[in-house]
């Protein structure tokens, strides 16, 4: 059996649920809102790309390298990825939402599923969250959810274009995961 194993997270606006090639058409509507491909700090798949996203992602589960969701309703994705399952290590990364619920609580609610299922469920000794040194909007969400920076990995990667991307690392352990499952607890309760 393959760990992380397959599961579908329920909280009260969202929905974590296996991704799947049936999402492609709302998940291609979810990206066309506000253009979010355009972005030059990130990777979305232009509205006509997500299909092969989709399979990109599915291939990397079935590798053992990936853990996809689609957010429902759907209003993005999500993965645990880099997945190491002898150190019980995971990545939440790749994730993306339509533009009309970001900067709500849907994010917050989804990271405390994702993170409550890897420290609880799967015993996860870390998990790590990794974006654009210049991506300020995802550098202050993860901040926000109480995770630590690590480091700064410089020229880490390519990006499309060819330019090198600066990684910024973060990370949650295991024993900071309860005063930070209690800051998420309070933050969701105030967007009630």
């Amino acid at each position: 059996m393959s760990w992380p194993p397959t599961v579908t997270l329920t909280g009260n606006q969202a929905i974590l649920c296996p991704l799947a090639h049936s999402h492609a058409e709302d998940l291609a509507e979810a990206a066309a809102e506000g253009e979010l491909w355009k972005a030059w700090y990130t990777s979305i798949p232009e509205p006509d790309k997500v299909e092969t996203e989709i399979a990109r992602r599915l291939a990397l589960q079935e590798a053992g390298s990936m853990l996809p969701f689609a957010v429902l309703t759907p209003d993005g994705m999500t993965t645990y990825m880099n997945i190491d399952a002898v150190h019980k290590r995971v990545e939440i990364g790749s994730t993306w939402y339509r533009k009309s619920v970001q900067r709500t609580g849907l994010n917050s609610e989804c990271k405390r599923m994702l993170l409550a299922h890897a420290f609880e469920d799967l015993d996860c000794i870390a998990v790590e969250f990794r974006t654009h040194f210049m991506n300020r909007q995802s550098r202050a969400a993860i901040e926000r959810l109480g995770a630590k920076l690590d480091g700064i990995l410089r020229s880490h990667q390519r990006a499309s274009d060819g330019s090198l991307r600066d990684t910024a690392v973060y990370s949650i352990l295991a024993h900071e995961w309860p005063a930070v499952r209690t800051g998420l607890d309070y933050k969701l309760s105030q967007q009630r």
